[in-house]
């Protein structure tokens, strides 16, 4: 399994239960960090979260699911005995919330004069509970996976929406099988000082894309051409950005306004900053026509076409991607398209940058515009509507003064 993550292959879930594999690596006495059992519990109990709860003779109790331990060996433990006061706020956040979603949820008495809560409540909190540690999960894998310094947080207060399914993390473009993506520069530049002197933008017949302050400077539809890996300058060149990756602190979110995921800064980002790229598989686009049919009538929208120069290939995000497969559109963006060129020149192929429109506050929900192509065009000119190309029309929840109505 970890040499097959490794290639970052897919690997076939397992179809016996989390309990029944808990118990036979207990019955064996193996660790497996995967599914919680640790050197550290193997033989001790640790709380993972918080089932139910009751009083009984005016002392309280919790019902306790152990790290490591099937849901059989849960147990009923008075308040006293519990050393997790994170766990035990947790319970009783979500026991709040879901009250007040549902406006009710008085304790019931029973006859033995004890109370508990109703099943409904307890199965919510489970359900929670489960939930978090799902997303947590995801999220260390997330961290693994990707090769930029900002890091990834995911967080879901909306619903009970856990992980999806069917999302690798990818750091670049993945081509399908008949499709090569050249990875190595043939020339570079010799400079000492690539801010000042004629370096591969000049080369190349455009101008260096930043200023000083690694802030874009040239206009939507102007390719980027970024020192590459034959250059002779260092890392630290001003001419070297985008192939450094996403810098700053990113959270994938669960919206609530009926738009699934989302994507916000944790940090303040500054205008004209670069911050992410638009990774995923590179198709036909004959191979995206077929493939847009089909999300079209999911109603969602991954695909990205690479007409810098033509229109022969696609970048699909919805399987394989990054941050940026989590991005919603907006028709009012605070995110732009750029073409980019570092390692392969190939016009066919460029690679997509997202910089900033504006100053963008810690907290903000990161949007770009879906029919922007890298040239600036956002019109409704821009995109074809012709009879090949008519698909199912997604409706826009943008929210936005200038809304068009639709994604597509």
């Amino acid at each position: 399994m970890a040499a097959a993550e490794a290639r970052g292959a897919w690997c076939v879930p397992c179809l016996v239960s989390l309990d029944t594999l808990q118990e036979l690596c207990r019955k064996e006495k193996l660790t497996c960090k995967s599914i919680g059992i640790t050197k550290r519990n193997l033989n001790n109990y640790e709380v993972e979260y918080l089932c139910d709860y009751k009083v009984v003779k005016d002392m309280e109790y919790y019902l306790v699911k152990w790290k490591g331990w099937p849901d059989s060996t849960n147990t009923w433990e008075p308040l006293q005995n519990l050393k997790c006061p994170l766990l035990l706020q947790q319970f009783s956040n979500d026991k709040h919330i879901y009250l007040s979603q549902v406006k009710k949820g008085k304790a019931i008495t029973l006859k033995n004069n004890s109370k508990a809560l109703k099943p409904a409540i307890a199965e919510y909190i489970v359900k929670k509970a489960k939930q978090r540690i799902a997303l947590q999960r995801w999220q260390d894998e997330l961290n693994r996976r990707k090769n930029h310094k900002g890091m990834i947080f995911v967080e879901n207060t909306v619903d009970l929406e856990g992980p999806p399914s069917d999302f690798c993390y990818i750091n670049e473009y993945k081509p399908t099988p008949g499709i090569s993506l050249v990875n190595e520069a043939t020339f570079g530049c010799s400079c000492s000082d690539c801010f000042f002197e004629k370096c591969c933008p000049a080369e190349a017949g455009v101008l260096l894309a930043y200023n000083k302050s690694q802030q874009i400077k040239i206009p939507p539809g102007t390719p980027i051409y970024e020192c590459n890996s034959r250059c002779q300058c260092g890392p630290d060149c001003p001419n070297r950005i985008v192939q450094k990756g996403t810098q700053y602190s990113l959270c994938i979110f669960r919206t609530s306004n009926g738009c699934g995921w989302g994507v916000k800064t944790l940090v303040k980002i500054k205008r004209m900053s670069f911050v992410m790229e638009y990774v995923g598989e590179v198709i036909t686009s004959e191979e995206a026509e077929r493939r847009g049919q089909l999300y079209d009538n999911k109603g969602i929208t991954y695909l990205f076409d690479l007409d810098y120069e033509s229109d022969e290939f696609t970048v699909d995000a919805a399987r394989y991607g990054n941050v940026s497969h989590f991005v919603n559109h907006s028709c009012d963006p605070n995110l732009q398209v750029f073409n980019v060129f570092i390692d392969n020149l190939d016009t066919r192929l460029p690679r997509i940058a997202l910089f900033s429109t504006r100053t963008i506050n810690a907290g903000e929900e990161l949007t770009f515009d879906y029919q922007m192509k890298g040239s600036g065009d956002i019109s409704s000119d821009s995109v074809d509507y012709s009879p090949a190309k008519k698909r199912v029309r997604t409706v826009c929840k943008c929210g936005a003064v200038t809304c068009r109505g639709y994604l597509n």
